[in-house]
């Protein structure tokens, strides 16, 4: 992807495993990353009042460097693997969970899972989502009636609110844990 600016083997800032972007612990810069649109930016805790753009996105998601991602939530039942042969960067990141909850639609058995409240609320996320795309959105992306994608599931938690551990929920979700596995955390 578009990782050219950065060796794999390259020397890192002092962190790991997960870059403090990423981890939602870095305090001159908070990530913005919308799942509905795949808009990314930030802004700098102490000084709200200006957008800063996501120019750190050609990193490293994490030292070491690894090739293969696995990215869990509880918001949802997917797994998203982000795969990079030269290493994962924080673009990378984005982009896949992005790609993977926009351009995949909830299969009628994982919809029929959820209680009929939740069934009104992705269905009012869908509307919602779809609505507040751009009007050649309406056009070109219209979904067929009662497909709704990944990003609806989430209903209104579509902000990335950062990556953390949690190896009892590895195992609980996946059965094992590993060191490339993390929790996506999800807002409004």
């Amino acid at each position: 992807m578009g990782d050219s600016t950065v060796s794999k083997w390259s020397a890192g800032v002092g962190y790991g495993p997960l870059h403090p972007i990423m981890a939602g612990v870095n305090h001159g810069f908070h990530l913005m990353f919308n799942l509905v649109t795949g808009s990314t930016g930030g802004f700098n805790p102490s000084d709200r009042d200006r957008d800063i753009p996501f120019s750190a996105k050609d990193e490293p998601a994490t030292l070491p460097r690894v090739q293969d991602l696995i990215i869990i939530t509880e918001s949802s039942p997917w797994c998203t693997v982000v795969h990079n042969e030269r290493g994962v960067t924080m673009g990378d990141v984005c982009s896949t969970i992005w790609k993977e909850y926009t351009e995949n639609y909830v299969t009628d058995a994982e919809f029929n899972v959820l209680p009929p409240r939740l069934q009104e609320q992705v269905k009012r996320a869908a509307t919602h989502n779809n609505a507040s795309g751009a009007a050649w959105n309406m056009y070109y992306n219209t979904p067929a009636p009662n497909r709704y994608k990944r990003v609806d599931w989430l209903r209104d938690k579509y902000y990335f609110d950062g990556l953390s551990k949690k190896d009892s929920y590895s195992i609980q979700r996946l059965g094992f844990k590993a060191p490339n596995i993390f929790v996506l955390n999800l807002t409004s």
